[in-house]
């Protein structure tokens, strides 16, 4: 199975470092790790979202309780199980 893991940070300055201490104490169970945000005349944007593929299950749900901790943001997740034909 695989986990797709969306990461909704409403603050990156005050909760970037506790998501980057999380994704970096479980970073051999993450397999692609995607960061997008936008730029707002040349700052960055106080808002930030993180697209993680997990291919373990127990590990992800493990991940998102860990990030659930963090108050200012929002997590997502999609499920995905190849069925062998």
């Amino acid at each position: 199975m695989t986990t797709i893991i969306g990461i909704k940070i409403n603050n990156r300055l005050q909760d970037a470092l506790s998501v980057q201490k999380i994704l970096t104490d479980w970073g051999c169970a993450i397999k692609t790790r995607i960061g997008l945000h936008e730029e707002i005349n040349g700052q960055c944007s106080p808002n930030g979202l993180i697209l993680l593929e997990i291919i373990d299950d127990l590990k992800a749900v493990e991940i998102a309780n860990k990030l659930c901790d963090i108050e200012e943001i929002e997590i997502q997740q999609m499920k995905f199980t190849y069925i062998k034909k």
